[in-house]
């Protein structure tokens, strides 16, 4: 390659980067001012609870939050200085937990990132595996038992069946803990610590995990099976090619797309999710956080967390459009065409 076409094509690189960059502060700037007007719109007045909450509620006091947080100026001006705030990465101060709203979402983020994380995998893993024994084995009667399994635990609601966990291997069995994200009071190694943790980990995980499971290993059955059934399949068979051989290198690589379209699109959706699983494990995440803080009209913390999940779900796109590129090589043809 030529030194001009080099520098040509790192042109068209700098121009695409650059034109995604403002394709995303533009995105996150939209959200941000509709996360701002949702949040302002609900029922409530943050001065009043702030007042409740110090054992006073005259006049007088209630002027001076406003004041002192803002909220009596206009609506226009609530929401330029906000705006003004994202811009310089400044997502507020808390006045319930009197710290920034960047240090509580630094404290919570690990818990709910190792939370989602390890649920998602799972059912992501779990999913392809059972949807693909399901699909290859079409009509027989272990396709029959991981439909109707898996129609179970689509249908079931997810803090139900938390609650079912814990009663059957935390009380009954007292095989695991129940709630919590460690052992409060007990002096523990780094090693002690991490293991603790994962042990906490495992009940949440596999709550959070079973819906997404679900959905997964039926939809990596219907692709498997429409799969199965093309000419190239057909034509490996014929070359003689061994099952499995077939099912590694041609089957799951062509049924693989649609389960990373929408793993991409409902890993942002798993927090959601774990709003209810931290509340009913006790899970010290953003899911509890924005729990308490809608309950306490924190409407920082609200916008902060609603902000940060938002920019979340932008990356995890992009990482979905890389490994979709990976996955299917055409993709990156077509879009260079």
């Amino acid at each position: 390659m030529s030194a001009d076409a080099k520098g040509g094509r790192l042109f068209a690189l700098i121009l695409a980067f650059a034109a995604w960059a403002v394709k995303f502060v533009a995105v996150v700037l939209v959200i941000a001012t509709f996360n701002f007007m949702l949040v302002h719109a609900a029922p409530g007045d943050p001065a009043q609870v702030m007042a409740g909450q110090s054992g006073a509620s005259d006049e007088k006091l209630l002027t001076q939050l406003r004041a002192e947080y803002g909220l009596d100026k206009p609506y226009p001006v609530q929401l330029a200085t906000y705006l003004k705030r994202i811009v310089t990465l400044d997502l507020g101060y808390s006045y319930r937990q009197q710290r920034t709203v960047a240090s509580l979402l630094m404290d919570r983020m690990p818990a709910t990132l190792l939370l989602t994380g390890t649920a998602f995998l799972l059912a992501l893993f779990a999913g392809i595996v059972l949807g693909t024994l399901a699909g290859v084995r079409a009509g027989k009667w272990s396709d029959t038992l991981l439909t109707v399994v898996s129609l179970l635990l689509y249908a079931t609601p997810v803090f139900w069946l938390g609650l079912m966990l814990v009663l059957l291997f935390a009380v009954q069995l007292d095989w695991v803990p129940a709630f919590g994200y460690v052992t409060i009071g007990v002096a523990q190694t780094a090693f002690e610590r991490m293991r603790d943790i994962l042990w906490h980990l495992i009940l949440p995980a596999s709550s959070l995990a079973a819906v997404y499971l679900a959905i997964y290993t039926r939809l990596m059955r219907s692709s498997v099976v429409e799969v199965t059934h093309q000419d190239f399949i057909k034509t490996a068979r014929a070359k003689g090619l061994k099952q499995g051989r077939i099912i590694m290198h041609h089957i799951l690589r062509n049924a693989m797309l649609p389960i990373v379209t929408v793993a991409g699109m409902q890993a942002g959706a798993l927090v959601g999710g774990a709003v209810v699983i931290e509340t009913v494990f006790a899970w010290p995440g953003l899911g509890r956080l924005t729990y308490d803080a809608l309950l306490q009209r924190d409407y920082p913390v609200l916008l902060g967390i609603f902000l940060v999940m938002s920019v979340l779900v932008i990356f995890l796109n992009l990482v979905t459009d890389a490994i979709y590129r990976v996955i299917d090589p055409r993709v990156a043809v077509r879009t260079a065409s």
